[in-house]
């Protein structure tokens, strides 16, 4: 996949996080982008330490909305502690 590729699928990815996600995110369209791009190797690599993946094979895009969301709980997280 080449590289408008993969912003296009980290845009989709992003937005669906953001959508099933609860709560407010103040993230513009680059950060979108860049969590949904995220979210999809945090689950490529996740899924291939458990060996869910083989090596070479990429995530789908379940697996990749849902390490989209671990990242929004994570950036939620991290947000709260600092706003303390």
């Amino acid at each position: 996949m080449g590289i408008i590729g993969t912003i296009v699928v980290g845009l989709i990815v992003g937005l669906i996080a953001r959508a099933l996600h609860p709560g407010r995110d103040s993230m513009g369209i680059i950060m979108t982008i860049i969590l949904g791009i995220a979210g999809a190797l945090l689950a490529k690599y996740a899924g291939q330490f458990l060996h869910i993946y083989s090596e070479g094979q990429s995530a789908g895009w379940i697996a990749s909305i849902i390490g989209a969301i671990v990242l929004l709980v994570i950036y939620g997280a991290i947000k709260r502690s600092r706003a303390a």
